[in-house]
């Protein structure tokens, strides 16, 4: 498969590493121990970001899919109930640690689940908010489409994440990084259009996130449309 580039067409080196759900957990209890340490420094800004977001939109119960260890849930309004859900058992287990020790009582549950096929009924929740978890899932979409499902018409979907530069130096290093996606347990050449359509009506924000924009926080309206497809020229 051909790339075009403001230099020309080029062929990638490589494929994109394909993600599985056992891959994903296999990373991920690698990642537990250690996980706060070295990534809870670089993505504090666009959690910090994503969860006043959601505490500014009416409604009370909030999803966050991929809670990992926990780190965002000590900054939701306690007028939130937060219901948290992640693929990893050991990441969940830190996040139950956090909770318990720092008494979250707005946080009613932390489930072990699949984000891209939820046991939540239709229209569970008025937000789901995904940080740094789209990138994470073997298929965006199809973590876009549950999102969907699962929150009420006329409420919203948060998500904050890294997503791959268009050209430039970043983007041959990601490119490079591409078949490390199952050791990493991410994505790094994961593109916004990988997620969803960015120029779909449903889409009421893209904003650029500290440091040095390297994330991303997209707002999406619920409104029955079909974000995730491509938009159809006028």
């Amino acid at each position: 498969m051909s790339i075009t580039t403001p230099q020309g067409p080029i062929t990638p080196a490589h494929p994109r590493a394909a993600l599985d759900a056992d891959s994903v957990r296999d990373a991920y209890r690698r990642w537990a121990g250690v996980y706060d340490t070295v990534f809870g420094g670089v993505s504090a800004f666009g959690r910090r970001r994503a969860v006043a977001a959601v505490n500014r939109l009416p409604g009370t119960a909030v999803l966050e899919v991929g809670v990992g260890t926990g780190l965002a849930l000590p900054r939701y309004d306690r007028t939130k109930r937060v219901t948290g859900i992640d693929l990893s058992r050991e990441m969940l287990e830190k996040a139950r640690e956090r909770t318990a020790a720092e008494h979250l009582t707005h946080v009613d549950a932390l489930l072990e689940m699949d984000a891209e096929a939820m046991d939540f009924a239709d229209a569970s929740f008025d937000i789901a908010v995904a940080m740094f978890t789209a990138s994470v899932v073997p298929d965006a979409k199809r973590l876009f489409a549950e999102m969907r499902r699962v929150v009420r018409p006329g409420g919203r979907l948060l998500f904050v994440n890294h997503f791959a530069a268009e050209n430039g130096p970043r983007w041959w290093i990601e490119r490079a990084m591409a078949p490390l996606s199952r050791t990493l347990g991410w994505h790094p050449d994961f593109a916004l259009h990988d997620l969803l359509d960015p120029k779909s009506p449903s889409v009421e924000t893209i904003q650029s996130v500290p440091p040095a924009g390297l994330f991303t926080l997209v707002q999406v309206l619920n409104d029955g449309l079909d974000a995730s497809a491509p938009a159809l020229a006028a």
